[in-house]
């Protein structure tokens, strides 16, 4: 590997991506980017084109593409442009690429993500839903490629700084008794349940502490992407559901904690800002500069701990149950969580609906194993025609 490593940002227009490029902007004589993708926003993509002059940009269509073609041209630069998954995996795969950021959103990071893990590169996953989707599978092609797996969610990253170095030997053989998830508990975790059917997406996607995308910003509302977490860290750090604990802490402070069986519990603690655990994970084993302010402990002058309710959020005990059944349960959980949230932006389904329509779904198929990709997405799709059927029942 060369001293300056090339990076492609699968997802560069979102939260994390902007996080990387920023990251990555600071320290121009370790990084350099190697590719771009983005979906909607293609005027964005065109600017961080221009600023950081990658040698490919990936967009979703022929008509994305001929879009940024010409804005390009017009610019005089030369960043080319592919399209579709196809272009994805190209980027995410090339023998000049050092790292990628997997920050897609959502299920469509698995193959793109997948094919980075079986190219043996470094893979700053971000995409939890990849993982969470093909589990074993993710995990083998990683043992089998010899790709770097770092996690870059903040909880994951502060679980991997916290364990030791030889962590994969076994939980419990290295001592470890469990992995504490923390969870803000989002922006309604102090509403009254009788309200949550009159909340809209605009106060759904209001988060206490962090600046994330919608999506994102609903699961944490519903508590979702703790439930996903939880499925990502039973396989990131190959624990059993009940090694895994959710303990809601409102300042987001402490990112994770892990206790051993001496009764030593390690904490890694900063400020909330993802380009802690994107540097960390960029820079690993070293450590750089994330442009991130230093902790402040005297003007946050406490740190506040719950039990997660998981009657008034039914998400994280479905994401539970879904961790514990395994096979296919996770990627329907996946599946009918995205189609729920999307419905609840579109303001088609109340609130309280989202974990509704995840358990109508999980309820209506059984669970089978999933041996390969295709076995994967076919649940992913059985999944979210059992979302669509119940939507047309009960939405707006």
């Amino acid at each position: 590997m060369s001293s300056v490593q090339r990076i492609t940002v699968l997802g560069a227009t979102g939260s994390i991506g902007l996080s990387t490029l920023d990251v990555i902007a600071r320290h121009p004589e370790h990084y350099r980017v190697f590719a771009l993708s983005g979906y909607s926003r293609l005027d964005e993509l065109l600017a961080l084109c221009l600023r950081h002059a990658p040698k490919f940009a990936v967009v979703p269509s022929a008509q994305a593409a001929e879009q940024l073609r010409a804005g390009l041209a017009a610019a005089g630069s030369a960043t080319e442009v592919l399209e579709g998954e196809a272009g994805l995996c190209q980027v995410a795969a090339a023998s000049e690429v050092d790292a990628v950021m997997a920050a897609i959103v959502g299920a469509a990071g698995l193959r793109p993500t997948l094919a980075a893990v079986e190219a043996g590169k470094k893979v700053l996953l971000a995409n939890k839903e990849a993982l969470v989707m093909s589990g074993a599978l993710f995990m083998q092609a990683v043992q089998r490629s010899g790709a770097v797996l770092l996690p870059i969610d903040s909880e994951h990253n502060a679980i991997f700084q916290c364990l030791p170095g030889d962590y994969a030997r076994g939980l419990s053989q290295v001592g470890v008794r469990r992995i504490l998830l923390t969870a803000s508990g989002g922006p309604f975790r102090e509403t009254p349940a009788a309200e949550l059917a009159q909340v809209s997406p605009e106060q759904a996607c209001a988060h206490p502490n962090w600046s994330m995308g919608r999506k994102i910003s609903v699961d944490s509302a519903s508590m979702m992407n703790k439930g996903l977490e939880l499925i990502e860290a039973c396989w990131l750090f190959d624990a059993r559901p009940s090694q895994v604990e959710v303990v809601v802490h409102p300042q987001s402070v402490i990112h994770s904690l892990v206790d051993y069986v001496d009764g030593s519990v390690l904490a890694q603690l900063g400020n909330p800002d993802m380009r802690t655990p994107i540097a960390n994970a960029l820079a690993w084993p070293k450590r750089i500069d994330s442009g991130v302010a230093p902790l402040d402990l005297f003007a946050i002058a406490r740190l506040d701990f719950q039990a997660p309710d998981e009657q008034r959020f039914p998400c994280l005990r479905l994401a539970r149950q879904a961790a514990e059944a395994g096979n296919s349960a996770p990627a329907m959980l996946n599946a009918a969580n995205e189609v729920a949230v999307e419905a609840f932006l579109q303001r088609r389904i109340r609130f309280p609906q989202i974990a509704s329509m995840i358990e109508q779904v999980l309820d209506q198929e059984p669970v089978v194993a999933v041996q390969t990709l295709d076995a994967v997405f076919a649940a992913d799709q059985r999944a979210r025609q059992l979302a669509g059927q119940w939507l047309n029942q009960h939405g707006c």
